[in-house]
This record gives C-alpha cells, structure tokens and sequence, in this order.
C-alpha cells in the first residue's frame, strides 16, 4: 500500500510525501506566484506557522 503523508513545515510550504520521497511542495502562504506550488514566497512575506504532520488514509 501506497504510504501518503502531508507535512507543514514550519513557516514553510506543506509537503507532499510519498513512500518516503517529496512529491511536491504546495504554498501554504498564498503569496507563491506558481500556486498551487512554493515558490518561496514565504520567506520574503515572512509567513509564520507552525509544524505539522497529517497521515493520509486510504
């Protein structure tokens, strides 16, 4: 079984995370220019949140 997980970096973008490897990294700021995808936009709006780490199921 595939193994996906979503983890929110802190004051960064959620990782998309399967069996292990980075799929993709999705803004989770809003101001990306490439939504839904990071562009590091984060960095110069200096976005602030918190870790976190979601398990998907399926």
């Amino acid at each position: 079984m595939t193994k996906v997980e979503i983890k929110c970096t802190e004051n960064g973008p959620n990782l998309i995370v399967v069996d292990g490897n980075v799929f993709a990294a999705m803004c989770r700021c809003g101001a990306s220019d490439s939504k839904p995808y990071c562009d590091g936009a984060h960095a110069k709006i200096g976005f602030r949140a918190d870790a976190k780490e979601l398990r998907v199921l399926g």
